[in-house]
This record gives C-alpha cells, sequence and structure tokens, in this order.
C-alpha cells in the first residue's frame, strides 16, 4: 500500500488530497467513514467532498436540489477539520463528470487520489473518460477486509496500466445507503445511527424525503 514519504530536505511538502464525489442525497456515515479510512490509510492532508450538480448517471430519478445537497453535506463534514466541501460541480453548467473535475483540481499541483468503491471501480470502464481520470489522480479503492482485493479482468483489459494507479483502502463493512436513509425517512423509522444530526437537522427543516 502506498505511503507517505518523509518530505526531503529543502523540498516544499506537497499538499495530499482525497475527493469523494458523490449525489449524497443524503450525506450518511458510511460517506464519512470511507473519507476518514482513506485519509488514515493513504496519510492525506484533507479530504474533499464533491456533491455532483447534474449527477449523469441518475438521470431517471428526482434528484434534491443542489442547494441543499450541498448544505446537508457542510453540516455531515463539519466536525472534521480535514473535510472540506467543494462546489466546483455545482457551478459548473451541464453534467457532472469525474474525469473534468480531478483535471481542473490537478492543476494546481498537489497529489490528488480520487476515493471510491469496489463496485464503481468495476463500472469505471463505462465512465466518461476513465483514463483521462486516473491520469489526473490515482484512484483510492475501499476494500473490506478479509475479502483479497483483486482488479476485475475486464477493468484491466479496457483501462491498460490502471493497477499501477490504485491504492487499497481497507475499509469496515457498513451496510448503508442514501436510498435506505431515504425510504426509512418516508416510512418514520429512525435515522439516528445513519446520519449526523446536523444533515438530519437540513432534511427535517427542508422536509425533505416525505
Amino acid at each position: 500500500m502506498f505511503r507517505a514519504r518523509p518530505p526531503v530536505e529543502g523540498q516544499a511538502t506537497v499538499t495530499r488530497t482525497g475527493v469523494l464525489g458523490g449525489t449524497f442525497d443524503p450525506p450518511h456515515l458510511a460517506h464519512l467513514v470511507l473519507a476518514a479510512a482513506a485519509r488514515e490509510a493513504l496519510d492525506l492532508d484533507r479530504v474533499l467532498f464533491v456533491p455532483a450538480g447534474e449527477p449523469w448517471r441518475k438521470a431517471d430519478r428526482e434528484v434534491t436540489p443542489a442547494k441543499l445537497r450541498f448544505e446537508m453535506t457542510v453540516a455531515a463534514v463539519e466536525p472534521y477539520e480535514w473535510a472540506e466541501v467543494s462546489r466546483i460541480e455545482l457551478d459548473r453548467d451541464g453534467p457532472s463528470y469525474a474525469a473534468e473535475t480531478m483535471a481542473a483540481l490537478a492543476a494546481d499541483g498537489e497529489q490528488w487520489w480520487f476515493i471510491l468503491g469496489t463496485d464503481a471501480l468495476a463500472d469505471l470502464p463505462a465512465w466518461h473518460e476513465p483514463l483521462a481520470l486516473i491520469a489526473s489522480a490515482r484512484l483510492a479503492v475501499a476494500v473490506r477486509p478479509p475479502a483479497e482485493f483483486v482488479v476485475p479482468a475486464e477493468t484491466v483489459a479496457a483501462l491498460p496500466g490502471i493497477e499501477a494507479r490504485i491504492d487499497a483502502v481497507p475499509m469496515v463493512a457498513l451496510d448503508i445507503s442514501s436510498t435506505d436513509v431515504r425510504n426509512r425517512i418516508r416510512s418514520g423509522e429512525s435515522t439516528d445511527v445513519l446520519v449526523p444530526e446536523g444533515v438530519r437537522a437540513v432534511i427535517d427543516r427542508a422536509g425533505l424525503y416525505r
């Protein structure tokens, strides 16, 4: 696994940043655990949460307005000094593509990791310009022990060289999804252990997912 090397005397320290993108409709505990696991495993200085402006893969369902998803994400990360929220995709017109986002972010010279799960990794060849994405950032892939991590053969065949761009991030298995949270709210069930209090406050104030 990739680990930070001590800075060489006389060289400037480069900021190490992980990027966790998503619809965040709503953000929940598993998002925070994944971000924290990547930070720990890869010695990241910060993790940047990037809410999608127009999620291109979710055009078939109604998505909560971007303003509220941004507000929920800010509330979710507020307790963590190492976490920030970016408006880069919210302020850009058109569909939100990870490759375009990472190309824009990586222009500033920091070291970047794009954080994702094994399901997303398997689907990566179907994403918009996946080779451009892995050229801009390394991939921090969440792996749930004790399963052995193997990059799918189809992904390797479609994206030559991808294995050298991957860092595994051990993560505890959490069976939480935004869909489950929305369904629980609609049915009046508790979400106390699923979403941070600040996120639930935004949900209740705006009357979301009723």
